[in-house]
């Protein structure tokens, strides 16, 4: 390099010492060391022009449901909610991966390339058609659109082909695709936004979490009491007596009425999410107080029975293995936890901490 070329480049002041060390830095450098130290430093300055916004929501494993059609979304830092490019394209029916048209105008993304269309693109839609370059909460980055763009791209293609039709004209085979599943994404978008206005102002939005716990009920409680099978064996009561310090009485059924709360506490509280309170509601009392009856006759014969058996197994045995009750609740508490609870677990001095 010349004396006037490095003088240009250097420069006056305190920035010519740096540039000057630079310069004598990349003398000593291998010409691959200059290209690894050239495209390091490219990717810092494209990382500084470009900063990346974070999204805060989203998953792959959780799009965006119309109808049959899957689309990644996310939500970024800054409440923009974003589609990602990918399924945004294949959503309309382009290739996943189009790329611009050469005599196409930049700033708009593939689909919205086109001289048949651009009549009926309004020039409000050119800021939600930048693309959005983010990085994803499970780390790595993605490229999409504002989620806004997707009805605004729809109807485009819709007002194209209603023109084209009062002109007795056809869009292309490949723009009457994308203006067939336009109209499919509208109608999805329609039925999905009703509903969420109505949840929204029915305030049903807020117990919409419980359809999970109810898919878990109706997995559990059966419509139709089943038939009555001894289901708890001799040794659940009678390791019960033992472990409450009483006496097992052998010429008699009768047990201490406090039993029953224990059973609740020991076995239906800890099947699932609701169950007790269901079978409660579904098992009513007689004019006496009692269950016309028994819990486990409410358990479906698939899913809640086989699991009721299958957990007084494990808590025979854990009752077999206890001195007593407050040992034998301690080792529920940490096998078989309160399906609402925290798990008691313990600490080095040999107390019991529950774990939050």
């Amino acid at each position: 390099m010349s004396d006037e070329k490095q003088s240009e480049i250097v420069g006056d002041g305190s920035a010519a010492g740096r540039a000057k060390g630079g310069f004598a830095r990349a003398q000593k450098m291998t010409a691959m060391e200059r290209r690894k130290s050239s495209s390091h430093a490219a990717t810092e300055r494209w990382k500084k022009e470009r900063e990346l916004a974070d999204a805060v929501c989203g998953s792959p494993d959780k799009p965006l449901r119309i109808g049959d059609i899957e689309i990644g979304c996310y939500v970024l830092a800054d409440g923009t909610r974003v589609l990602t490019q990918a399924d945004f394209l294949g959503a309309l029916g382009r290739h996943r991966r189009a790329k611009s048209a050469r005599d196409g105008n930049a700033a708009l993304p593939p689909i919205l390339q086109g001289k048949t269309i651009a009549p009926y693109i309004p020039p409000t839609i050119l800021d939600k058609a930048k693309p959005i370059t983010f990085s994803l909460p499970q780390g790595g980055r993605a490229s999409g659109y504002n989620a806004e763009l997707l009805p605004e791209v729809c109807e485009v293609y819709l007002k194209a082909r209603e023109g084209k039709a009062r002109e007795g004209k056809a869009l292309s085979t490949p723009q009457e695709k994308i203006a067939m599943q336009a109209e499919i994404i509208m109608r999805g978008l329609a039925t999905v936004g009703i509903i969420a206005l109505v949840d929204e102002a029915t305030g049903y939005q807020d117990i919409r979490a419980r359809d999970a716990l109810a898919t878990i009920l109706e997995e559990f409680i059966a419509k139709e009491i089943q038939a009555y099978v001894q289901t708890f064996p001799p040794d659940f009561y009678g390791e019960m007596f033992r472990l409450r310090g009483l006496p097992f009485p052998v010429e008699t059924v009768h047990k201490p009425q406090y039993f029953g709360h224990l059973t609740n506490d020991v076995v239906y509280k800890r099947l699932a999410p609701g169950v007790l309170a269901e079978l409660q509601k579904a098992t009513p009392k007689d004019d006496k107080g009692r269950r016309k009856h028994k819990y486990f006759q409410r358990l479906t014969a698939n899913i809640g029975y086989p699991k009721l058996r299958e957990h007084l197994g494990s808590v025979v045995t854990l009752m077999k293995i206890s001195a007593d009750w407050d040992d034998f609740m301690v080792k529920l508490d940490q096998i078989h936890p309160r399906v609402e609870d925290t798990i008691p677990m313990k600490i080095d001095d040999g107390s019991i901490k529950v774990k939050k």
